[in-house]
């Protein structure tokens, strides 16, 4: 098998999150078998909101992404996780 790229998107619970700690937490419970490829990206949304950007690569098993999906919905302050692209490598 494989591996694969995929890209989530992290929408925090507001405005008032910190970005930076909201990063370190999403790196800290990254689970075994997912490395980040690149740095996560801040993308503005409205007003003041900016979505966090996690390109990250995973085995291509069944499962894929859930792993890291579920880890990441769990962190305080993470309102919504949602894959955005995922492809072979």
């Amino acid at each position: 098998m494989g591996d694969v790229a995929a890209k989530i998107k992290v929408m925090p619970e507001g405005v008032e999150t910190d970005l930076v700690e909201l990063k370190e937490k999403l790196k800290a419970v990254i689970p075994a078998g997912a490395d980040l490829h690149e740095d996560i990206v801040e993308e503005p949304i409205a007003f003041g909101l900016k979505a966090l950007i996690v390109t990250l690569i995973v085995n291509d098993e069944e499962g894929g992404t859930e792993a890291v999906e579920e880890a990441f919905a769990k962190i305080p302050g993470v309102e919504n996780v949602q894959v955005q692209e995922a492809y072979r490598i």
